[in-house]
């Protein structure tokens, strides 16, 4: 096998590409200077409107005013200004809005494709939560934490993400909101409302269009991190009678982004032929690492050789190389990018250079109707299709100093693969995904007298394509390798039922039985299978079904609640979740005896759901009107926890005597606990002061991963970390504002916050970490009658730390740091931001 075949299949398991975010929602508006922090904010974490301060879930809302009030534009912010919450975006070799994990409570996904956050949009749950970039002006933003497997169904392993849609009225009325800044950054929207027959039928149709550049410099001027995003929306409200409401909902939304803001710590120095070093090492620590990263499963003991690795231990270094990239859009990208052979996606709807572009489609109906006073009756149903492609530098920096055609393994002969397709070393990544999903859910709800509950079904059919491809020769058709299709049918069946034991005191008992019925499909081009070790052997044409399994799980909740005083509760709970399980078809393209030899050592093609059992205990209230405030602990025990877990097989085709076969297995375990706590204050009406806190920890009991152990040397992962997640975060809002006299409807507001999140582990290990972040944003403004006025600075002090980090490798012609891992991948984040906004409203 050549280095570029060895670094194709190898980049082919690092681009795996799972959830994609990057949300575009409102832009800061001018944010309200009067109201009360003890006003109730409904909203709806158990599939029915209850008040945040009596629902014994924990569950944070921003609300569309504090939306506005915080400038929260993104999924990054959102994340940044709500504890507990981390945004994982370089996990496949790149760190860009094409592929975001939401991390929750330290519940890091466990693989690549995997996610233990659900996202929904009015409670109609989404595929990807990339639909959700496309709400433009929500009401609020419903985040859900702990196991919410009993109403909201499958990948609600760590919570839920619920975004709400304001709802029309019968008064006509409409914004038009501009806003320019540093960087060409810009954002234009507008909307309009009112009825189309009054008390019947009204509208609310929303545009919105933005775009900035990025902060960061590549070296031929061109700026890394651009996005620009284009969203139309319209929301359909009718009522035909007092007792019905139905809500149709629709939106097309559209990304296209520029080369990623992202960067390399190198383990080791990259040189050219000549000795000149294109990218320095910065490593501070050498590891012993072990040449398989797997135990001898007879004498306990590594079973490949020692090996000495150059690596990061403790706080990373600051960044020492310029940021820089190959993301020039030449013919010779041009013409890979139009190949239609083997692709997932047709070229004219995919990327025409670096970078990203996305098409989402999303719509929605919801029907309620009061039956009776106690009975009521709800009906959901949703579509999503989303298609995009990014193609990425996967080397990750300037290259053209390595030349094309020189021997690098220096053996005096030119390996084919040594030629490059550009006169240089480089490699161009593209990678794609479509999917396309359906859902329906019915329930029925009863509110009278001690009883109180819900009872309904559910069901969600999810399809999705992967393709990936690239190289450093030749971008031919052959490069690109189109995955087969991937499908899930879910059914569920899920209850809630509170009793009232006394005026205060209630037990509810929930519960969802889910049915995930998963299967996977052979790919366009067929798979001839060796072997029936797994399943018979033969040649399986295009599109036929390689595996199918079903898994039935129960999921129940139980609460009991004390509501002390109006203005007290108290509440404890116990909750299972499932995460769905997958499957090991990669098995399937090895030889006979390496399938065999798969299986004799455990390997199995089709997988165990993952399991958490979660304890929490929790406390809200307010006192008076001036003082809200949460608090949550919880302990989590995650239990069949989905590693990449690599097998060696022997293989006498092989000159090494066995073949690798990478695969996933439940061969972790993993208990997590933490604090979270909430409070607003608004002491005075010129003040309001908000805060959160949270403490996330975790213990690792069991844990494979081969990748990381021949790196570290590191077996026994007991008492470490989870990755890609912060132990501790906070955030602190201050806003002075008050009415302006002798204004109409005139005010003023100032506001400063404050957001920390403490540094992420970048693997199990817990060898290297990235810095602690604080980014301080601040904003003031102007309201006279319809007309706000705002100025704004994010990021003040310039913060350049990173905000994700995560194992990668560092690239070079004859590959020779590739086989552990040599670099760590960093998100960047955006760089001190200024601009000013208006609004009108009619």
């Amino acid at each position: 096998m050549t280095g570029n075949s060895r670094t194709i299949r190898l980049a082919s398991t690092l681009s795996a590409i799972a959830l994609v975010t990057g949300m575009a929602w409102a832009a800061p508006a001018m944010a309200q200077a009067s109201g009360s922090v003890g006003g109730d904010i409904i909203v709806t974490a158990r599939k029915t409107g209850e008040d945040i301060l009596k629902v014994p879930v924990t569950v944070t809302a921003i609300t569309s005013e504090t939306l506005d009030a915080k400038g929260i534009v993104s999924v990054v912010d959102m994340a940044q200004s709500t504890p507990g919450i981390n945004i994982n975006n370089s996990s496949s070799g790149h760190a860009d809005r094409s592929f975001q994990q939401v991390v929750m409570r330290g519940m890091t996904p466990s693989t690549t494709l995997a996610t233990t956050t659900s996202m929904f949009i009015d409670g109609v749950a989404v595929s990807s939560p990339s639909q959700l970039s496309a709400v433009t002006s929500p009401e609020r933003i419903e985040i859900i934490k702990g196991p919410q497997s009993a109403y909201f169904g499958r990948n609600t392993f760590a919570g839920a993400i619920n975004v709400v849609n304001k709802v029309p009225g019968n008064d006509w009325g409409g914004e038009v909101l501009g806003m320019i800044g540093t960087r060409d950054n810009w954002r234009l929207r507008g909307s309009i409302e009112g009825p189309i027959i009054e008390d019947l039928i009204s509208f609310r149709i929303a545009g919105e269009k933005f775009s900035k550049d990025g902060s960061w410099k590549n070296y031929d001027g061109q700026t890394l991190g651009d996005q620009s995003t284009k969203v139309a929306s319209l929301l359909v409200g009718i009522t035909p009678s007092p007792d019905v409401t139905i809500k149709l909902f629709g939106m097309l939304s559209e990304d296209k982004d520029g080369p990623a803001a992202q960067t390399r710590l190198y383990a080791y120095d990259a040189v050219t032929p000549s000795g000149q070093v294109v990218v320095a090492g910065q490593s501070n620590c050498t590891l012993t690492g072990d040449t398989r990263g797997v135990i001898n499963p007879t004498t306990g003991l590594p079973a490949g050789a020692p090996v000495q690795n150059n690596y990061f231990c403790g706080t990373i270094p600051t960044i020492g190389n310029p940021v820089t990239a190959n993301v020039t859009n030449t013919d010779f990208i041009r013409q890979f990018l139009a190949i239609g052979t083997n692709r997932v996606v047709n070229p004219e709807d995919g990327v025409q250079g670096y970078g990203l572009l996305r098409k989402t489609k999303h719509a929605h109906a919801t029907f309620d109707w009061d039956v009776t006073d106690s009975v009521k009756f709800s009906a959901l149903a949703g579509y999503n299709r989303e298609i995009w492609t990014t193609l990425i530098d996967l080397d990750g920096y300037d290259t053209r100093a390595f030349p094309s055609g020189y021997d690098y393994n220096r053996n005096g002969v030119i390996n084919p693969s040594e030629i490059f397709g550009q006169g240089y070393f480089d490699f161009p990544y593209l990678i794609e995904r479509k999917i396309e999903d359906f859902s329906v859910e019915g329930r029925l709800s009863y509110d009278k007298g001690p009883v109180h509950g819900v009872v309904g079904v559910s069901y969600l059919s999810a399809d999705q394509r992967q393709g990936l491809g690239g190289g450093s020769g030749a971008l031919t058709a052959a490069v690109l390798s189109p995955g087969g299709l991937s499908r899930n049918k879910t059914t569920g069946f899920f209850f809630g039922a509170t009793y009232d034991l006394t005026d205060t005191l209630s037990l509810s008992v929930e519960g969802r039985y889910q049915i995930d019925k998963l299967e996977s499909f052979a790919r366009p081009s067929g798979l001839t299978v060796a072997s029936s070790a797994f399943i018979p052997a033969g040649f399986y044409t295009g599109g036929t079904l390689l595996v199918g399994q079903t898994y039935k799980n129960f999921t129940p909740r139980v609460i009991a609640n004390w509501q002390v005083s109006p203005d007290l509760m108290v509440y404890a709970s116990w909750a299972k979740g499932v995460n769905p399980a997958q499957f090991n078809t990669n098995i399937l393209s090895n030889t006979g005896p390496v399938q065999q030899a798969a299986l004799d050592a455990g390997g199995r093609l089709a997988i165990d759901p993952e399991k958490v059992t979660n304890y929490e205990v929790g406390i809200k209230g307010r006192i008076g009107s001036t003082f809200r405030y949460t608090a949550a602990a919880y302990y989590a025990q995650w239990r069949k926890l989905i590693n990449a877990v690599l097998i060696v097989a022997p293989d006498a085709s092989q000159t090494t005597g066995f073949s690798f076969v990478n695969t996933s297995a439940n061969a972790g375990s993993v208990n997590l606990y933490g604090i979270e706590a909430e409070a607003s204050w608004r002491p005075t009406e010129f003040l309001t002061i908000d805060a959160a806190a949270a403490f996330n920890d975790s213990d690792i009991q069991k844990f494979a991963s081969t990748t990381v152990s021949a790196l570290s040397g590191v077996y026994d992962f007991s008492g470490k970390e989870m990755k890609n997640t912060s132990k501790y975060s906070a955030n602190v809002g201050v806003q002075v504002g008050t009415e302006i006299a002798g204004w109409d409807r005139g005010s003023w507001f100032l506001r400063g916050d404050w957001n920390f999140k403490s540094g992420q582990w970048s693997n199990e290990a817990n060898l290297a970490k990235s810095p602690d972040v604080h980014f301080f944003n601040t904003r003031a403004g102007l309201t006279h009658g319809n007309i706000s006025l705002e100025v704004f600075v994010n990021n003040v002090f310039n913060n350049k730390k990173p905000i994700s980090i995560s194992d990668n490798f560092l690239f070079t012609p004859n590959f020779a740091y590739t086989a552990r891992s040599s670099a760590l991948v960093l998100g960047l984040p955006e760089l001190r931001t200024a601009g000013i906004q208006a609004k009108v409203k009619f």
